[in-house]
């Protein structure tokens, strides 16, 4: 009996135990569900204040230059990752493949951004972004290849290939360096901080890269 009782009594304390805990967590519970407290700063002088729990974050207007930009940088993208999809069929020049994969690599992750910014915001990436319709010819952004620069790009092989592509993706970057330029230089575009980090980005990367073919195309046979 003893033994029994033991055992009796060691249940007994454990249903207790158990049952202080859940009563515990259940006490606990209202204070730990309250609402997170949303709190805005003031402007300089201005008082903080309290916002309503269901507050949700909204983006930042946007204007139509900004829109445009967007959707031209992704039409002026393409063609770039259309010129270094010839490389490997086309030369042999290691720096030139090197080069070629970081741009195509580069480039692509930037249309996704690109993409995924608009669409964020509503707005068709596609909706006159640059394709003709029927024609199936790209809208000339600045520095964009000719049909003509692009098949002679096509038909070229080895060095020649090699001078046409430095010196036809120098004449691109320039481009989307005016593009950037004119982005900034229109009143009130430009100030949505993704896009004006992503514009300051697309301009140092791609004067960098100029610098580096201006090297190479020096350097040729």
């Amino acid at each position: 009996m003893p033994l029994m009782g033991s055992k009796f009594g060691r249940v007994i304390l454990a249903i207790s135990c158990l049952l202080t805990a859940v009563s515990f967590t259940f006490a606990q519970q209202p204070e730990d569900m309250k609402p997170p407290v949303i709190v805005q700063p003031g402007a300089p002088g201005q008082p903080t204040r309290v916002l309503p729990p269901d507050t949700r974050a909204k983006l930042p207007p946007v204007s139509a230059k900004d829109i445009e930009f967007m959707r031209g940088m992704i039409v002026h993208h393409l063609q770039a990752v259309e010129m270094t999809d010839l490389i490997m069929a086309r030369t042999e020049n290691v720096d030139i493949r090197s080069l070629g994969a970081r741009i195509a690599r580069g480039q692509t992750d930037e249309m996704d951004f690109m993409k995924k910014w608009l669409a964020l915001r509503g707005i068709d990436a596609a909706e006159n972004s640059g394709s003709s319709h029927g024609s199936g010819q790209h809208k000339m952004m600045p520095g964009m290849l000719t049909r003509q620069q692009m098949d002679a790009l096509r038909r070229a092989r080895g060095a020649e290939f090699d001078r046409l592509f430095l010196a036809g993706m120098i004449q691109h970057h320039e481009g989307a360096l005016t593009m950037v330029k004119d982005l900034f230089d229109t009143a009130g575009a430009g100030q949505d901080a993704e896009l004006f980090s992503f514009a300051t980005d697309v301009d140092s990367g791609q004067r960098a890269e100029i610098k580096t073919m201006q090297t190479l195309l020096a350097i040729l046979p």
